[in-house]
């Protein structure tokens, strides 16, 4: 009995002790896991300070109006480097709704779905960098997907050092799937969790962006540029050959031509017109192809889970599966600013038809915004902004119209807080017996945003 309880004794020693020797592995396998992961943060915080991308807009308030991706570069090339960077934002959502049937749900004060976006930008070689960017969370797809991604060619130094030097001296190549650069409104909106560059909280109402195949050609000569794109017109890939149908998708094509310049050290104009023709596609996607989802979550949603996605903006619908739609849009958008004084305005003009069969119909964008940016580095800013389309839907005159007026602060230059109050109303016979009919929201908005 006694050797029993003296081995018992020594067992329970021993687990004692192996139990011990565990938690003191554990405790020094967490603490190297840890300083390993700290280490390698420090060394990418480090690999990214040293970062010098050529021909590059950072997503920082560094960022701010530089539009295209800048022309010309006084950064060398160090090497193959990879950036990795990303977005998140979250809104805090006060908006009340109605409409003439009165059977809008009711919206209470709350948080949205806070969304998340991963960037990775790779200098491949001088004057040859990489965009990919994936939805980490979006309001329209919580599971992560890659959005787009694109090669931008500025020098031709990989085949051979200074090879058509003097021709890439004014010319880019960007090729890729990606967003098409037609007119200047996609510069300034958010892309899901990528809003540092607007200054309110939702896009334009008519929300011009889509991501295709597409391959673009700059010509830059001092303040001025043009662009040639061309597209497959297509948002979801499929080579499934559609003539069977009586109809077959065909290239999109686009252009730009634009004057941007520093007049002085107070004073910058900019000034560009751009078209875009879809002779004929299955499906449209100009003003829909933002599969991230609206900013103002639950709004007039006329009752199927998709519409969150558009609503409250508006897509002309000229085209849709087994009719061939036409298009044929230009955008015009000047930008002024002076000092801290910010102008932006848009014209745009959308025209087209689903078929031979029905009548052309057409419709107008007009958008005014006036900042005033101040600070020492101008890191405040209030504003307004007036937005308004109509046109004539094939039951008849629509109008639609928002009014934001807000500001915002940059904290940091990654970090942005905004506030802005929002109205938008529906008008026109082409709204009567639908949910639209009367319709309109109003509220206040709070959004962060972290970019880098």
């Amino acid at each position: 009995m006694p050797n029993s309880l003296s081995n018992s004794n020594k067992l329970t020693n021993n687990n004692q002790l192996n139990l011990k020797a565990m938690k003191t592995q554990a405790k020094l396998l967490t603490t190297l896991l840890f300083a390993f992961i700290v280490g390698a943060f420090a060394t990418t915080l480090q690999a990214q300070e040293r970062n010098n991308i050529q021909y590059y807009t950072p997503p920082t308030q560094s960022g701010l109006n530089v539009f295209e991706a800048p022309f010309t570069t006084d950064k060398e090339w160090n090497g193959f480097q990879v950036r990795v960077g990303g977005s998140n934002t979250l809104q805090f959502q006060g908006l009340t709704q109605d409409n003439d049937a009165g059977d809008l749900q009711d919206l209470e004060n709350n948080f949205n779905l806070a969304t998340s976006n991963l960037d990775l930008d790779v200098a491949l070689a001088p004057g040859m960098r990489m965009h990919l960017r994936t939805y980490l969370t979006s309001q329209n797809h919580t599971e992560t997907y890659v959005k787009s991604g694109y090669l931008q060619v500025d020098r031709l130094d990989f085949i051979s050092e200074g090879f058509l030097s003097g021709l890439m001296d004014n010319v880019r190549f960007k090729v890729g799937h990606m967003g098409l650069n037609y007119g200047d409104n996609h510069f300034r909106r958010s892309d899901n969790a990528q809003a540092i560059f607007n200054p309110f909280v939702g896009n334009y109402i008519m929300d011009s962006f889509t991501t295709d195949v597409a391959g673009e050609v700059y010509y830059y000569t001092g303040p001025m540029f043009a662009m040639l794109g061309v597209s497959n017109g297509k948002l979801n890939q499929s080579v499934t050959d559609a003539a069977e149908d009586g109809f077959k998708t065909k290239p999109t094509v686009y252009g730009k031509l634009g004057f941007d310049k520093q007049v002085n050290n107070d004073l910058r104009v900019r000034l560009t017109g751009s078209i875009l023709n879809i002779s004929q596609s299955a499906s449209i996607y100009l003003y829909s192809g933002d599969r991230a989802g609206s900013r103002y979550y639950d709004v007039i949603t006329p009752g199927n889970f998709r519409a969150a996605r558009f609503a409250p903006s508006f897509t002309p619908g000229f085209g849709q599966p087994a009719a061939a739609g036409e298009m044929t849009s230009f955008m015009i958008n000047p930008f002024l600013k002076y000092q801290g004084l910010e102008f932006y305005g848009v014209f745009e003009n959308t025209s087209g038809k689903i078929s031979s069969a029905v009548d052309r119909r057409t419709f107008n964008q007009y958008g005014a915004e006036l900042l005033y940016r101040f600070g020492a580095d101008e890191d405040l800013y209030i504003g307004g902004r007036y937005n308004l389309v109509d046109g004539e839907s094939t039951s008849g005159d629509i109008e639609i119209d928002r009014f934001n007026i807000g500001g915002g602060w940059f904290l940091t230059n990654n970090v942005l807080a905004k506030l802005e109050y929002v109205t938008q109303s529906y008008d026109g016979e082409g709204f009567n017996g639908g949910p639209y009919a009367g319709a309109e929201f109003s509220g206040i908005m709070l959004e962060a945003v972290i970019s880098f």
